[in-house]
């Protein structure tokens, strides 16, 4: 058995950006660190970082000048330990029910080790017959996946009558909106957006009836084209410009579930909806919401299960739910995390810590 690693390495906030994130310089955004790791007490595990999320959301919560209490989690203060979630692998335990190299869901932070309390790690479990590894559980079968049906079930209240379409479509989140819409709730049609070609053509194979290319010249025209008739429910992502342009393609009493605004998150101030007053004019719903309503305000458990029975009954194929999964070496988290903001990802990205 090797040793247990004396000292932990550390990414913190060293300069929360206003903008772009910078990954170098004197206002580097992050910095590295190295710290003594804790000793492990009773009923404690220590785990070691295999898989980080990236997440979108993760970059409002470093925002310089964030409002606590306008935030639905603690920001990520300077000299605070990058927020994250991950997948570790258990080396040393003192809690009964944990054994060591069990591969467990966790805070993981971007911290290559961390001491936990047995009750702040979920195990997890691959089955190859279904096709579940374990990065799966920070993306379809994790935040992503319930924020997902949530969004689609809880907040837009969307039925097997209704047309839906979600921008972001082929990230972690989208993907998985476009299957849940057309093979779980059986919506009549479902319309993704995304950027590119590949990409759009992946999302229909989930299943989209079409992907619109936001980066093409004829984006707009063919956005008309495939939401002639109007459509019931919009499952935004991204914000920006093309919020803006679907407050124009969405019914009478239609529905929005705000999930995202990747498109502003470097750019606060980018935002200019023109077309606001469709939301009055054609009483548009709008609701804002957060993963973590689907257990306040919903049923988070029932939803979960209900993603993990489609799995099994094939309704959602997990194989499908493509991960871009980058071998990183813990120097460089900061700049695989940035790729979010680049289009660099389809489907899931997953930050695979390499020595």
């Amino acid at each position: 058995m090797a040793p247990l690693p004396k000292q932990t390495r550390q990414w913190i906030v060293s300069n929360p950006p206003k903008t772009s994130v910078s990954l170098s310089g004197d206002d580097a955004t992050f910095k590295l660190q190295t710290v003594d790791t804790p000793s492990v007490n009773d009923g404690q595990v220590l785990v070691k970082l295999k898989y980080l999320s990236n997440d979108p959301a993760q970059r409002g919560w470093i925002q310089s000048g964030v409002d606590a209490e306008r935030l639905y989690v603690p920001p990520v203060r300077q000299g605070d330990v990058m927020r994250s979630y991950g997948i570790g692998e258990i080396v040393q335990s003192k809690a009964e029910n944990l054994k060591e190299g069990q591969l467990v869901s966790y805070t993981a932070n971007w911290s290559d080790y961390r001491v936990l309390e047995a009750k702040e790690v979920t195990p997890v479990q691959e089955d190859k017959e279904a096709g579940i590894k374990a990065t799966h559980y920070i993306g379809a079968l994790g935040g992503p996946g319930l924020t997902a049906y949530y969004g689609l079930v809880g907040v837009a209240e969307a039925t097997k009558d209704d047309t839906v379409v979600v921008s972001g479509a082929a990230g972690s989140t989208g993907s998985m909106v476009v299957q849940i819409a057309k093979h779980v709730l059986g919506c009549k049609r479902v319309i993704g957006i995304a950027g590119g070609d590949k990409k759009c053509k992946w999302v229909e194979s989930l299943g989209a009836d079409a992907c619109i290319d936001y980066k093409a010249s004829d984006f707009e025209d063919k956005l008309w084209k495939a939401t002639e008739g109007y459509v019931e429910v919009y499952f935004d992502n991204v914000g920006g410009h093309i919020l803006d342009l679907m407050l124009k393609r969405i019914k009478r009493y239609g529905r929005v579930a705000a999930c995202g605004s990747i498109a502003t998150y470097n750019d606060p101030e980018s935002t200019r909806l023109k077309n606001w007053f469709e939301v009055i004019a054609n009483r548009i719903q709008i609701r804002g919401f957060i993963v973590f309503d689907a257990y306040t305000k919903g049923n988070g458990q029932e939803m979960m299960n209900a993603i993990r029975n489609a799995v099994k009954e094939r309704k959602i194929q997990i194989e499908k739910q493509e991960e871009t999964i980058v071998p990183t070496k813990f120097e460089e988290i900061p700049k695989t995390w940035t790729m979010l903001f680049e289009g660099g990802n389809q489907g899931k990205l997953v930050t695979e810590l390499k020595e």
